[in-house]
């Protein structure tokens, strides 16, 4: 009760301060304009800053685009230049952190994945005087890396609550799909999914997240040869849609359920292909985790009050999918 009133708390500190910014900054205020997926607004006539964001993603992540367009938003608002890259291997990121401050960025908004391998480079801008906040990964390494705020989901909450729903449903026999070994936020859901339901039994599949067709292909084969599987749970939206190709491939009545959603898997979760997704906002986590550092540097305001900032768990089903669709098909859910 008490983290769920403190999440309250916060969503409402972070709610106040987005229309503070949003309708007070700027040369006119908010534009009506809609515009490729972009939410309109005015513009900052703060000076011109510089912000990092360098993730972990893959390229061509419906996810991470997600993101993307939310920092994107952000620094178009705030006056920002947004200058993002991304590196699948946590020294090649940590890298990328490195180069960001050799190029004289204001500030730098990072993923925590690996956060051992990060530990160095965050130093190096603190030491520099330059401000760190971290999004989407690394909640429970954050503080101890020094970095100014968190925006992001509880993992392990989010995979209990998953854990809970299955359970609820009936779930006996749960195969967690990690399509990124050593994810300490991926192998956070699984843990969490099993915390969940104590009464049932989750087995862990690490698959190449990368290479689709042996993520449909190692799927497939799990549930030819265990077929007392009843739900398949993968913790992203592009390994939901192959694991419904592998439950008819491999002949199986497994639901499938995930974690993390995008455009295309809306048709699914109206069909009932896919039975529920976790959404943690990622559009959000951009937004934030770029006017977060424009609040700092502009206002010296933090956010959170030394506490994660929550954006998520929530559940989207065919009960709520047409609420979320619209905003899904703009590209920003």
């Amino acid at each position: 009760m008490i983290q769920h009133q403190r999440a309250v708390r916060v969503a409402a500190l972070v709610a106040a301060l987005l229309l503070a910014t949003t309708g007070c900054s700027g040369t006119g205020g908010k534009k009506a304009e809609q515009a490729a997926g972009r939410l309109g607004a005015g513009v900052a006539d703060t000076p011109r800053m510089k912000v990092a964001m360098v993730t972990h993603a893959p390229a061509g992540d419906t996810f991470w685009d997600l993101i993307r367009k939310g920092a994107q938003a952000a620094a178009d608002k705030d006056n920002v230049e947004l200058r993002y890259s991304a590196a699948e291997q946590a020294g090649d990121q940590a890298n990328l952190v490195e180069q960001a401050l050799a190029e004289g960025v204001d500030g730098i908004a990072l993923t925590l994945a690996k956060p051992d391998a990060m530990k160095a480079a965050v130093a190096k801008a603190e030491a520099a005087g330059v401000p760190v906040v971290a999004f989407n990964a690394g909640l429970d390494n954050w503080k101890d890396l020094g970095v100014l705020e968190y925006f992001g989901q509880d993992e392990s909450l989010a995979g209990r609550t998953a854990g809970q729903r299955l359970a609820s449903e009936g779930a006996k026999k749960v195969l967690c799909v990690i399509h990124e070994q050593g994810h300490v936020a991926l192998e956070a859901r699984c843990a969490g999914v099993k915390q969940g339901m104590p009464g049932g039994s989750v087995e862990n599949l690490n698959v190449t997240g990368t290479d689709m067709p042996s993520v449909r292909s190692a799927i497939t084969g799990k549930l030819t040869q265990d077929p007392g599987i009843d739900r398949v749970i993968t913790l992203g939206a592009p390994f939901a849609l192959a694991a419904v190709r592998s439950v008819k491939d491999a002949g199986g009545r497994a639901g499938v359920v995930t974690f993390d959603t995008n455009k295309a898997l809306v048709a699914a979760v109206k069909s009932g292909d896919v039975r529920w997704a976790i959404d943690q906002q990622p559009y959000l986590q951009g937004y934030l985790a770029v006017d977060s550092l424009w609040l700092y540097k502009s206002n010296g305001n933090v956010l959170g009050g030394g506490q994660t900032v929550l954006t998520g768990p929530s559940f989207i089903d065919r009960e709520n999918i047409a609420k979320i669709s619209k905003f899904a098909i703009q590209g920003t859910r």
